[in-house]
């Protein structure tokens, strides 16, 4: 996407994001509420109307729906339909109307629902289900979709703490298989530890882009986040540890901790 734009009412939302997702990136999309995370999200698929280029938004529906999946933070299903007939829905784009659903595809969903532990759900209605099993279901819809690109918005809300780490494991494994990630997270902690790439956003600007440990700075975390924060390296990754508010008392507060 290369200077992509929105605006609304005469305000804009969104102001020249460009910034490019490659297979292999799990790129982690942060930023205080309302710095355009989502918006970026949709004008990059063409679902709202924008000013310059993506490439995602100038393909007909069908060919973006088999070229990119997308989890959008709003849950929502109208109607009781089993999990599994919910989750079979990310195979449209590759099969034509009316099409019998073959033996393969049959094994993908089995396979996506077992790896998301959701088996135990396959013929329950998804309307029957609790926030965070509906989340899983859907990221399970866009696994089955089998797409070279994933954009997620905060799928990890609502989720458990356990939950969150699995799907977090989930995405950067996906990557790391040959996929291009880009999921807008709140959870700072998560993005430094299981995105290989971040990409903040303030004001309706990217402001920075780079490896988490080039852009997670203290300097950085102060005036984006409000927030003072320490770093832990680990054998298991590097963990962000906030522990108080960037205000003008801010010098009075602990010096950071620094893992080996």
């Amino acid at each position: 996407m290369r200077e992509l734009g929105v605006s609304r009412h005469g305000r804009a939302l969104l102001s020249g994001a460009s910034l490019s997702l490659r297979p292999g990136d799990c790129v982690g999309l942060i930023g205080p509420n309302g710095a355009g995370k989502t918006t970026l999200l949709r004008a990059a698929l063409g679902l709202i109307r924008h000013t310059g280029h993506s490439s995602l938004a100038e393909m007909n529906a069908a060919a973006r729906a088999r070229h990119a999946g997308f989890l959008p933070q709003t849950r929502t299903v109208a109607w009781p339909m089993p999990v599994r007939d919910l989750v079979a829905l990310g195979l449209l784009p590759h099969r034509g109307p009316g099409a019998a659903t073959p033996d393969s595809a049959t094994r993908r969903i089995e396979a996506v629902l077992d790896a998301l532990d959701l088996a135990a759900f396959a013929d329950r209605s998804a309307t029957d289900l609790s926030g965070g099993e509906l989340a899983r279901v859907l990221l399970a819809r866009v696994l089955v979709q089998d797409t070279p690109l994933i954009l997620a918005d905060e799928p990890a809300a609502g989720l458990d703490p356990a939950q969150q780490i699995a799907l977090m494991q989930r995405l950067r494994q996906l990557a790391e298989g040959g996929r291009g990630i880009l999921v807008s997270l709140h959870d700072l902690g998560h993005a430094a530890r299981f995105c290989t790439r971040l990409v903040v956003m303030e004001r309706g600007r990217i402001v920075a882009d780079g490896e988490p440990a080039a852009v997670l700075t203290e300097a950085r975390l102060a005036t984006v986040f409000g927030l003072r924060a320490g770093f832990i390296d680990t054998a298991e990754g590097r963990f962000l540890l906030p522990y108080a508010l960037a205000h003008p008392g801010a010098d009075r507060a602990p010096a950071p901790l620094h893992g080996a």
